[in-house]
Protein backbone atom coordinates (compact mmCIF):
# COMPACT_ATOMS: atom_id res chain seq x y z
CA UNK A 1 0.00 0.00 0.00
CA UNK A 2 2.93 2.36 0.75
CA UNK A 3 4.26 1.99 -2.79
CA UNK A 4 0.87 2.44 -4.43
CA UNK A 5 0.25 5.63 -2.43
CA UNK A 6 3.73 6.87 -3.28
CA UNK A 7 2.96 6.27 -6.97
CA UNK A 8 -0.31 8.24 -6.65
CA UNK A 9 1.62 11.13 -5.02
CA UNK A 10 4.25 11.09 -7.79
CA UNK A 11 1.66 10.98 -10.58
CA UNK A 12 -0.44 13.71 -8.96
CA UNK A 13 2.57 16.02 -8.57
CA UNK A 14 3.95 15.38 -12.07
CA UNK A 15 1.87 18.14 -13.76
CA UNK A 16 3.15 20.64 -11.17
CA UNK A 17 6.71 19.42 -11.70
CA UNK A 18 6.34 19.93 -15.46
CA UNK A 19 5.00 23.45 -14.90
CA UNK A 20 7.92 24.30 -12.60
CA UNK A 21 10.36 22.88 -15.15
CA UNK A 22 8.67 24.81 -17.96
CA UNK A 23 8.90 28.00 -15.90
CA UNK A 24 12.60 27.50 -15.10
CA UNK A 25 13.47 26.67 -18.73
CA UNK A 26 11.18 29.40 -20.12
CA UNK A 27 9.27 26.73 -22.06
CA UNK A 28 5.61 27.47 -21.30
CA UNK A 29 4.78 28.82 -24.73
CA UNK A 30 4.05 32.35 -25.96
CA UNK A 31 1.68 33.10 -23.03
CA UNK A 32 3.14 31.47 -19.88
CA UNK A 33 0.50 32.93 -17.54
CA UNK A 34 -2.30 31.49 -19.66
CA UNK A 35 -0.51 28.13 -19.74
CA UNK A 36 -0.22 28.12 -15.94
CA UNK A 37 -3.88 29.09 -15.54
CA UNK A 38 -5.18 26.52 -18.02
CA UNK A 39 -2.94 23.67 -16.85
CA UNK A 40 -3.73 24.07 -13.14
CA UNK A 41 -7.44 24.33 -13.93
CA UNK A 42 -7.54 21.29 -16.19
CA UNK A 43 -5.62 19.15 -13.69
CA UNK A 44 -7.94 20.23 -10.88
CA UNK A 45 -10.86 19.02 -12.98
CA UNK A 46 -9.14 15.79 -14.08
CA UNK A 47 -8.22 14.84 -10.52
CA UNK A 48 -11.73 15.67 -9.33
CA UNK A 49 -13.21 13.39 -12.01
CA UNK A 50 -10.74 10.63 -11.13
CA UNK A 51 -11.79 11.01 -7.49
CA UNK A 52 -15.45 10.72 -8.49
CA UNK A 53 -14.65 7.66 -10.62
CA UNK A 54 -13.31 5.61 -7.68
CA UNK A 55 -16.71 4.73 -6.21
CA UNK A 56 -18.17 3.57 -9.57
CA UNK A 57 -15.00 1.52 -10.10
CA UNK A 58 -15.64 -0.12 -6.74
CA UNK A 59 -19.34 -0.72 -7.49
CA UNK A 60 -18.78 -2.16 -10.94
CA UNK A 61 -15.56 -4.13 -10.41
CA UNK A 62 -15.75 -5.06 -6.74
CA UNK A 63 -12.22 -3.65 -6.26
CA UNK A 64 -12.74 -2.14 -2.81
CA UNK A 65 -9.15 -0.95 -2.49
CA UNK A 66 -9.78 1.77 -5.10
CA UNK A 67 -11.56 3.84 -2.46
CA UNK A 68 -8.35 4.18 -0.42
CA UNK A 69 -7.09 6.83 -2.81
CA UNK A 70 -10.23 8.97 -2.85
CA UNK A 71 -9.26 11.43 -0.11
CA UNK A 72 -5.72 11.81 -1.42
CA UNK A 73 -6.85 12.51 -4.99
CA UNK A 74 -9.60 14.84 -3.78
CA UNK A 75 -7.03 16.86 -1.85
CA UNK A 76 -4.81 17.04 -4.92
CA UNK A 77 -7.79 18.27 -6.94
CA UNK A 78 -8.35 21.00 -4.34
CA UNK A 79 -4.61 21.79 -4.39
CA UNK A 80 -4.58 22.35 -8.16
CA UNK A 81 -7.77 24.37 -7.87
CA UNK A 82 -6.04 26.58 -5.29
CA UNK A 83 -3.06 26.98 -7.67
CA UNK A 84 -5.55 27.89 -10.42
CA UNK A 85 -7.06 30.63 -8.25
CA UNK A 86 -3.63 31.91 -7.13
CA UNK A 87 -2.50 32.09 -10.78
CA UNK A 88 -5.61 34.08 -11.67
CA UNK A 89 -5.18 36.44 -8.72
CA UNK A 90 -1.46 36.92 -9.27
CA UNK A 91 -1.05 37.25 -13.03
CA UNK A 92 -4.46 38.48 -14.15
CA UNK A 93 -5.71 40.61 -11.24
CA UNK A 94 -2.46 41.64 -9.52
CA UNK A 95 -3.78 40.49 -6.13
CA UNK A 96 -6.57 43.08 -6.33
CA UNK A 97 -9.30 41.40 -4.24
CA UNK A 98 -11.84 44.13 -5.00
CA UNK A 99 -11.42 43.33 -8.69
CA UNK A 100 -11.89 39.64 -7.86
CA UNK A 101 -15.25 40.42 -6.25
CA UNK A 102 -16.21 42.47 -9.33
CA UNK A 103 -15.23 39.54 -11.58
CA UNK A 104 -17.28 37.10 -9.46
CA UNK A 105 -20.35 39.32 -9.78
CA UNK A 106 -19.95 40.26 -13.45
CA UNK A 107 -18.70 37.01 -15.03
CA UNK A 108 -20.90 33.92 -14.50
CA UNK A 109 -18.08 31.49 -15.35
CA UNK A 110 -15.98 32.98 -12.53
CA UNK A 111 -19.01 32.86 -10.20
CA UNK A 112 -19.45 29.12 -10.70
CA UNK A 113 -15.68 28.56 -10.58
CA UNK A 114 -15.48 30.28 -7.20
CA UNK A 115 -18.44 28.20 -6.05
CA UNK A 116 -16.50 25.04 -6.91
CA UNK A 117 -13.44 26.41 -5.11
CA UNK A 118 -15.35 27.24 -1.91
CA UNK A 119 -16.93 23.77 -1.85
CA UNK A 120 -13.59 22.02 -2.44
CA UNK A 121 -11.90 24.16 0.21
CA UNK A 122 -14.58 23.29 2.75
CA UNK A 123 -14.44 19.59 1.86
CA UNK A 124 -10.64 19.62 2.19
CA UNK A 125 -10.83 21.20 5.64
CA UNK A 126 -13.35 18.58 6.77
CA UNK A 127 -11.60 15.60 5.13
CA UNK A 128 -9.55 14.53 8.15
CA UNK A 129 -10.44 11.49 10.25
CA UNK A 130 -10.90 13.77 13.26
CA UNK A 131 -13.50 15.84 11.40
CA UNK A 132 -15.15 12.68 10.11
CA UNK A 133 -15.50 11.45 13.69
CA UNK A 134 -16.71 14.82 14.95
CA UNK A 135 -19.34 15.24 12.24
CA UNK A 136 -20.56 11.64 12.39
CA UNK A 137 -23.38 10.89 9.93
CA UNK A 138 -23.40 14.50 8.76
CA UNK A 139 -19.91 14.00 7.28
CA UNK A 140 -21.19 11.78 4.44
CA UNK A 141 -24.03 14.18 3.64
CA UNK A 142 -21.59 17.09 3.64
CA UNK A 143 -19.13 15.36 1.32
CA UNK A 144 -21.85 14.67 -1.24
CA UNK A 145 -21.31 18.33 -2.15
CA UNK A 146 -18.34 17.07 -4.18
CA UNK A 147 -20.88 16.27 -6.92
CA UNK A 148 -22.00 19.90 -6.95
CA UNK A 149 -18.34 20.98 -7.15
CA UNK A 150 -17.88 18.67 -10.13
CA UNK A 151 -20.89 20.14 -11.94
CA UNK A 152 -19.77 23.71 -11.21
CA UNK A 153 -16.22 22.95 -12.40
CA UNK A 154 -17.48 21.54 -15.70
CA UNK A 155 -19.88 24.46 -16.20
CA UNK A 156 -16.98 26.86 -15.47
CA UNK A 157 -14.87 25.09 -18.12
CA UNK A 158 -17.65 25.17 -20.72
CA UNK A 159 -18.56 28.84 -20.14
CA UNK A 160 -14.97 30.10 -20.24
CA UNK A 161 -14.20 28.18 -23.45
CA UNK A 162 -14.95 30.64 -26.19
CA UNK A 163 -14.32 28.71 -29.42
CA UNK A 164 -13.37 25.06 -28.95
CA UNK A 165 -15.95 23.21 -26.85
CA UNK A 166 -14.71 19.70 -27.66
CA UNK A 167 -12.64 19.21 -24.51
CA UNK A 168 -15.14 20.83 -22.08
CA UNK A 169 -17.98 18.73 -23.53
CA UNK A 170 -15.86 15.59 -23.19
CA UNK A 171 -15.43 16.31 -19.48
CA UNK A 172 -19.17 17.06 -19.21
CA UNK A 173 -19.86 13.64 -20.76
CA UNK A 174 -17.46 11.91 -18.34
CA UNK A 175 -19.07 13.63 -15.34
CA UNK A 176 -22.56 12.73 -16.61
CA UNK A 177 -21.50 9.09 -16.97
CA UNK A 178 -20.05 9.01 -13.43
CA UNK A 179 -23.19 10.56 -11.95
CA UNK A 180 -25.33 8.24 -14.08
CA UNK A 181 -23.59 5.17 -12.66
CA UNK A 182 -24.27 6.42 -9.15
CA UNK A 183 -27.93 7.07 -9.95
CA UNK A 184 -28.32 3.61 -11.50
CA UNK A 185 -26.56 1.88 -8.60
CA UNK A 186 -28.41 3.55 -5.73
CA UNK A 187 -31.86 4.23 -7.17
CA UNK A 188 -32.40 1.41 -9.67
CA UNK A 189 -30.14 -1.55 -8.96
CA UNK A 190 -30.23 -1.49 -5.15
CA UNK A 191 -34.05 -1.27 -4.84
CA UNK A 192 -34.37 -4.17 -7.33
CA UNK A 193 -31.85 -6.22 -5.31
CA UNK A 194 -33.71 -5.52 -2.07
CA UNK A 195 -37.16 -6.24 -3.51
Amino acid sequence: MFWSKLLVHILSLTPLGLLVWGTVTNDLGPDPQETLLNTTGIWALRLLLITLALSPIRYLSGWGKAIRYRRMLGLYAAFYLLLHLITFLWFFLGWDLSQLFDEIIERPYITVGMGAFVIMLFLSITSTKAMQKRLGKRWKALHKWVYVAGVLAVVHFIWQSKLDLNQPLLYAFILSALLGVRFWWFFIRKPVQNA
